[in-house]
């Protein structure tokens, strides 16, 4: 067996940068060489997150101090638009998978209009490739920037991109409800998720089609359909720690959607097809880099019912950028990967 590949993660101080150092462990083809966390920088990785002090990891540092020529692939798991002054000031050489916003949007007119302001690296926006492993795999395998997918973004494209791809639903009748565990606004203070704030209630936002979000699913459906596709998109908070669901409302006959997915995801290692009629949940995929989809026949003939179950900081996050940095390094893209679900 060859070297472990030497891996840089920067941002590893938030609940993504946490996320990957959990899954890295115990890969038997990377090891972690450098840690960054700015506000924590000097600080051991066990007084950040106790919960990873068996592993020995190198001390956070700061992004200026690590010496990059001694890194086969870098993590950037910091926050939006600070990814991409960093990113633009890495070597060029260096492979990263970034898993901020920075950049998923192709146009940059696009990205200004959802993220309010300029792109501030367009030469690296426009060589990174769109990372939704699935689907742009070949492309993955020769990148040398690979850009994370939202997690909301991924769990829709799940359910719908397959069925897009062949044709057998209306594109103009597509409804995304969505569940989300509040781990993916991140771990800085928000006053909306503290306890008292959040527990037993359900919260939807950006009502109306303002979540960012979007731009992922129009970019990415209108591509494959040749046409624009506007979804309707409402995203709701719920009080878990982890976990995405999606209930996706389509016009087509429930048989031939579940067929058609079934068929694209065959091969999958990630992705599993649940009987006809039998909804995933996301106690069942906690954890984990798998994504569960369901199929059901609507009481409405002619409409069916998707539902798509993933955890955000595994395949939604985390898991799927280890999923690309496997492919760019050239290991079996399942190494680090197939842990089983955490339950109860």
């Amino acid at each position: 067996m060859s070297e472990p590949k030497k891996i840089a993660i920067l941002g590893a101080s938030g609940y993504t940068g946490a996320e990957l150092v959990r899954l890295i462990a115990t890969h038997p083809m990377m090891r972690i060489v450098a840690m960054t966390a700015e506000r924590k920088a000097g600080l051991e990785m066990a007084e950040v997150f106790p919960h990873l002090r068996h592993l020995g990891l190198p001390s956070l540092v700061k992004i200026d101090e690590v010496d990059f020529s001694d890194v086969d692939l870098c993590f950037c798991a910091l926050p939006h638009a600070t990814s991409q002054k960093v990113i633009k000031a890495l070597p060029k050489t260096l492979k990263i998978v970034d898993l901020s916003a920075d950049f998923r949007l192709r146009d940059a007119q696009e990205y200004a209009k959802w993220y309010g302001g300029k792109h501030d690296a367009l030469g690296c926006q426009t060589e990174a490739v769109y990372g939704l492993t699935e689907f742009y795999r070949d492309a993955i395998k020769d990148a040398r920037l690979v850009a994370g997918t939202g997690c909301n973004a991924a769990t829709g494209q799940y359910a719908l991109t397959p069925l897009i791809q062949v044709g057998v639903i209306d594109l103009d009748e597509i409804i995304i409800d969505l569940k989300t565990g509040v781990s993916g606004a991140g771990r800085a203070l928000k006053e909306g998720l503290l306890h008292a704030e959040l527990s037993e209630g359900a919260h939807p936002y950006a009502i109306g089609g303002t979540h960012r979000h979007l731009a992922e699913f129009d970019q990415e459906f209108s591509a494959i359909a040749g046409r624009p596709v506007k979804v309707q998109f409402t995203p709701t908070l719920i009080p878990a720690n982890r976990g995405i669901v999606a209930n996706v409302y389509v016009k087509g006959d429930a048989q031939v959607i579940y067929d058609t997915l079934a068929k694209a995801y065959a091969d999958e290692p990630f992705i599993v097809m649940l009987p006809f009629g039998q909804a995933p949940s996301t106690r069942h995929i906690r954890g984990s880099n798998f994504c569960h989809i369901g199929v059901a026949a609507d009481r409405i003939e002619g409409r069916a019912v998707v539902i798509a179950a993933l955890d955000n900081l595994t395949k939604g996050s985390s898991g799927q950028a280890l999923q690309n940095a496997n492919l760019m390094l050239g290991i079996d893209e399942r190494m680090g990967l197939e842990m089983a679900p955490v339950f109860p």
